[in-house]
């Protein structure tokens, strides 16, 4: 339990952010490592500065980490740090991403193919059915669905996914020892067995306004798509929406009548080009390359007659377990431990070789 008091103690340390508290690792050379080096080195990281190390206030943030640790043994939440290997790795390639995140539940966060479901919480019959249809479609790609666990659209796609056996994953504006709003509680508790819950917030920490801008972000970079259901002209999806594409991710809306008041947002972000018109399961297949070839036969073992480098024989490596189904550059970056620019050139090079074909959504297939 060291490490773990060390990680949550580095999450509070007084303005260092999830950012500053990356580099803090990287140059100290571990999570233990940032409490023991004198802040006279420490000074001299780039970004930070005497002014910010001075009012970084380790010994408080230890004193407080010893209670977080306590609180998380008594509640069976799991802590995951973002160099832990079930830390979602979509997430680890967000800059801004949370340091260390809770979780409760039986979840698996790096599957192939994960979606993230908003909207509005006053969906319509319009919404609801959208939602129905979309989960019940998704269920051949075994797709985990992240949402807020907020009023209507949120919690009926996590409803759906959790009828139609796919995991979900509730992503909370709070600590994990309340569930808000309380409604949606019964719900949550069914998660826990196929998914579960999500917070970056210690305990205590209430669904105050200003946490689910956080929120949000974690709901986006989770996921390899964002999808908008219903939203008003403003609101929290379109946070949402704005942050995967910060994340370079995919954003997709479903359009709505023009003169719906919870239609707006999505013909909004259509209008403007920020996201892909989206009506039903055949436009999310395309733009991510995710289309089901029922009759295609399992690939065999490739055989190549051009010669690799010894990194471009990496990818090809993992993209031929994939049995003829595409990866994302993300994943194959983590999976080769390769740079994120340095695999696109790598995957651009087989491209050009004839060994590797690139489809919509930054993802990637052997030929």
């Amino acid at each position: 339990m060291e490490d773990l008091l060390y990680q949550i103690a580095l999450k509070n340390l007084d303005g260092i952010g999830s950012t500053r508290a990356k580099l803090l690792v990287s140059y100290c050379g571990g999570v233990k490592e940032v409490f023991e080096t004198n802040k006279k080195d420490l000074a001299k990281i780039p970004k930070l500065g005497s002014l910010i190390v001075s009012n970084m206030n380790r010994d408080v943030a230890l004193s407080r980490a010893e209670v977080e640790v306590e609180f998380v043994q008594n509640q069976d939440i799991k802590p995951l740090f973002y160099l832990d290997k079930e830390y979602p790795n979509r997430l680890k390639h967000c800059e801004d991403g949370p340091l260390l995140i809770y979780t409760k539940g039986n979840m698996q966060l790096n599957v192939g193919k994960v979606v993230s479901i908003v909207g509005t919480r006053n969906a319509t019959s319009y919404g609801k059915d959208l939602v129905e249809q979309l989960i019940t479609d998704l269920i051949p790609h075994d797709t985990l669905i992240v949402s807020g666990l907020a009023h209507g659209i949120d919690i009926m796609a996590h409803r759906e996914a959790y009828k139609n056996g796919l995991q979900t994953v509730g992503v909370l504006g709070n600590s994990l020892e309340r569930i808000y709003p309380h409604q949606n509680k019964a719900t949550a508790e069914k998660m826990l067995e196929h998914g579960g819950i999500i917070s970056e917030f210690d305990s205590g920490t209430k669904p105050d306004r200003e946490n689910f801008p956080q929120r949000n972000r974690i709901v986006a970079g989770m996921s390899d798509v964002t999808i908008v259901v219903e939203s008003a002209d403003k609101g929290g999806s379109l946070i949402t929406a704005r942050l995967a594409a910060d994340y370079n991710r995919d954003v997709m809306a479903f359009p709505g009548p023009i003169n719906a008041p919870f239609s707006k947002g999505c013909n909004w972000l259509i209008k403007t080009q920020q996201a892909h018109m989206i009506e039903g399961i055949k436009d999310l297949e395309y733009t991510l390359g995710w289309a089901l070839d029922e009759k295609a036969e399992k690939p065999t073992q490739k055989q190549l007659f051009v010669d690799l480098t010894a990194d471009e024989q990496r990818i090809f490596d993992i993209l031929n377990k994939m049995d003829g189904r595409q990866d994302s550059l993300d994943n194959l970056s983590l999976n080769a431990e390769i740079p994120v620019s340095k695999a696109s050139t790598l995957l651009l090079e087989l491209e050009f070789k004839g060994v590797v074909k690139s489809l919509p959504g930054k993802t990637y297939r052997l030929v």
